[in-house]
């Protein structure tokens, strides 16, 4: 990740504030204080998980020198909205590839990911995006958050289902990160989303057995209201 050079080079220092992602891996803000500057997170868009521009535009202040924006789970940011903020306040934009982003298999990713678009019912798929390259297929579990959607995903590895639960907790709420913020899209993505297993090796066979587990669950939870 090439954040920390970045900054550095455009010069941003201590006591600047750089607005990071608050759904998401710690790096980025973790290299921002490297730099003896202050992560300031912003919120994130419900249906790409990557930064909402408009939520950047609300936290930007005086102090403001730059924004990193990250591709989500191989969904792309809106780079050229978030730019545009930036442009408006004369801030450094960086947009960024996730970590462990790996290019490759993603034209069978995208075939598996549209097999399981137009089968799975009881949770809500990924929003379709061009250029979506499905590092991860992230769902939501409807229900009551966290507990619904934990054991959901207990049910589908007692089945053979090897999902996992991509972000565990907003990056505010890490070790030598914590704020006093509460960011309501990335609080609901936090507890809701589960990511399904898309890997280019996987068969056919493997798909539908997935969405059978999954549709066979699905409508046993009742979304919260």
């Amino acid at each position: 990740m090439r954040t920390v050079g970045a900054l550095k080079s455009a010069g941003v220092s201590a006591g600047d504030e750089v607005v990071v992602p608050a759904y998401g891996n710690a790096e980025v803000a973790r290299a921002v204080l490297e730099l003896g500057a202050v992560p300031v997170f912003a919120d994130v868009d419900g249906d790409s998980y990557c930064l909402d521009p408009a939520a950047v535009s609300d936290v930007v202040t005086s102090q403001t020198a730059a924004v990193v924006a990250i591709h989500r789970f191989g969904r792309q940011a809106d780079a050229g909205w978030i730019r545009e903020v930036g442009q408006r306040n004369g801030l450094l934009v960086l947009v960024e590839d996730e970590p462990g982003a790996d290019p490759a298999g993603a034209e069978l990713r995208r075939a598996h990911a549209s097999y399981l678009d137009g089968r799975l019912r009881g949770v809500r798929t990924p929003t379709p995006a061009a250029g979506h390259s499905y590092e991860q297929y992230v769902v939501r579990v409807p229900g009551n958050g966290r507990p619904d959607r934990d054991a959901f995903a207990r049910t589908l590895r007692a089945k053979g289902v090897a999902c996992r639960v991509p972000v565990l907790a907003p990056v505010y709420r890490m070790p030598g990160l914590r704020r006093d913020v509460f960011l309501p899209q990335t609080e609901r993505a936090v507890d809701e989303t589960l990511a399904l297993p898309v890997h280019a090796g996987m068969s056919r066979r493997e798909l539908h057995r997935m969405v059978s587990a999954c549709n066979a669950l699905g409508g046993l939870l009742q979304p919260a209201f």
